[in-house]
């Protein structure tokens, strides 16, 4: 009954900039944290950026400095500015949001990913 959908992904040249939205919709009572995770080809599963339901954010060290996330709480949405962009940026990124869905359930919920590919 709940879905992430992202949207923003693209082909880009190294040095350039991309904002990536990730919306949660369905049976929600309130969401706590949320994130964007990546995966290289051939790689596991990586954190990128975590933002708290009180703002609070943590960063991969790859991307501080480059990469901003962010979240409009009254439209259950977070996103990822993503500026400065490396090759080594190139991945399938994932947004993941922790929500409650009634009195006591609450999990964990991913989208379906969307492709961010950095190359001249």
């Amino acid at each position: 009954q709940v879905q992430l959908v992202e949207s923003g992904g693209g082909l880009v040249q190294p040095g350039g900039s991309l904002r990536l939205s990730c919306a949660a919709s369905g049976t929600i009572f309130s969401i706590y944290g949320m994130g964007w995770y990546r995966q290289a080809p051939g790689k596991q599963r990586e954190l990128v950026a975590t933002i708290t339901s009180g703002g609070s954010t943590n960063y991969a060290d790859s991307v501080k400095g480059r990469f901003t996330i962010s979240r409009d709480s009254a439209k259950n949405t977070v996103y990822l500015q993503m500026n400065s962009l490396k090759p080594e940026d190139t991945a399938v990124y994932y947004c993941n949001a922790d929500i409650r869905t009634g009195t006591v359930a609450r999990s964990q919920y991913w989208g379906q990913g969307t492709q961010v590919t950095v190359s001249s």
